[in-house]
């Protein structure tokens, strides 16, 4: 009994771009059954030299099809891998383009001094293109670590009307963003709900865009904080309270580095937050925040990383936000805590099902337990 084209469509829809070459020098039917669109609905491409050459002079014209795009640049040392990945960029938002989400990520060493020009000239040159007829929704480039400049986003978003959702908190060394154009972003795409950014692209002024009473239910806001945000206005306690109450189904993510200074975390971490992860990357002493979470987000949170230092009062502190943050689904915390905290959290944690929670020094990397 022969496999239906269909179902053959969707299995080779799970392959990398590599696999589907070979797939299609199989037979006749797999190489007519490649040509799917459902094939190409979600694609995945590694750009390693080597890798994927005959899969693109194959199928170039086909990415075409692809919705859902993700890049993966692997060692961007070598030029060969830079070029891979320009070329895939340009084959899938060529005219009649369906490309809808885009993401780019990178892995493996960098040149030195390399700021990825090449690749950002390359993203802005295609959102510059009016023949394309590229209309994104989703853009995220959280693992592509180029430092990202106001003219590229600003053109990403005048070119997709219909983005909803904006991945750009980077991690970078420096955020060129500045407010004006995440304002500029958030008037030129009504339908965004997601936004992830630097904490220094942000104010008051910026968000009140978001008061609209037109403005659609805005879902998730991720916000990556660093030094330069001890020069940065903190956004009140009263406006996110009025944030809040426009947008009641509203989440925030917060990763603070370690660059931040001490005394600028609890300014940012204001109360009435509804914060669902935060990640405080510090490696200070972190006593005094983790009361102040428990106290204040024990209704929202779900996912809390602690990069600190281990002590008793970190212990009692750790055992009373296991008490009173009872819908945490993970914590990890990559200091030695005592027997009584990893009990605290399996016993008051109902929905907990990972966790990273060591009562002895182990090797790094400090591989975190999964309950099921």
């Amino acid at each position: 009994m022969e496999c239906p084209e269909e179902i053959l469509a969707q299995i080779f829809s799970y392959l990398p771009l590599c696999d589907r070459y070979s797939a299609s020098l199989v037979c006749r039917k797999w190489c007519q059954t490649m040509t799917y669109p459902s094939v190409w609905y979600y694609t995945e491409v590694s750009c390693e030299f080597g890798t994927e050459d005959h899969g693109l002079q194959q199928f170039c014209q086909l990415l075409r099809k692809v919705k859902h795009l993700k890049i993966v640049l692997h060692q961007p040392k070598e030029v060969e891998n830079r070029n891979t990945a320009i070329k895939v960029l340009h084959y899938a938002t060529d005219r009649d383009n369906r490309l809808q989400n885009l993401s780019i990520s990178c892995t493996g060493e960098f040149p030195l001094f390399y700021s990825g020009e090449d690749i950002l000239r390359s993203i802005e040159g295609v959102c510059l293109n009016e023949t394309s007829g590229l209309s994104l929704r989703e853009v995220d480039f959280r693992d592509m670590p180029f430092t990202l400049s106001a003219s590229l986003i600003r053109n990403i978003a005048s070119r997709s009307p219909n983005l909803q959702k904006l991945y750009i908190n980077n991690m970078t060394l420096v955020c060129n963003v500045t407010t004006d154009t995440i304002k500029e972003v958030l008037m030129l795409c009504p339908e965004l709900r997601v936004l992830g950014v630097f904490y220094a692209s942000l104010s008051e002024k910026v968000l009140s865009v978001l008061l609209d009473p037109e403005r659609r239910p805005f879902a998730l806001l991720e916000l990556y904080c660093e030094r330069t945000d001890k020069y940065v206005p903190a956004i009140s306690k009263e406006f996110w309270t009025a944030l809040c109450e426009r947008h009641p189904a509203l989440c925030v993510n917060v990763i603070l580095n370690h660059t931040l200074p001490a005394k600028k975390i609890l300014k940012i971490l204001q109360p009435g937050i509804p914060i669902k992860t935060l990640e405080l990357i510090t490696y200070t002493y972190l006593v005094k925040e983790i009361q102040f979470v428990a106290d204040n987000y024990c209704s929202t949170l779900e996912r809390l990383v602690l990069q600190t230092t281990s002590s008793e009062e970190l212990n009692s502190a750790l055992v009373d936000l296991a008490l009173r943050c009872s819908c945490l689904r993970e914590i990890h915390c990559y200091c030695v805590v005592s027997r009584d905290v990893v009990q605290a959290f399996l016993t008051s944690c109902p929905d907990l099902w990972r966790y990273t929670l060591k009562t002895v020094k182990e090797p790094h990397p400090w591989r975190c337990t999964v309950l099921r």
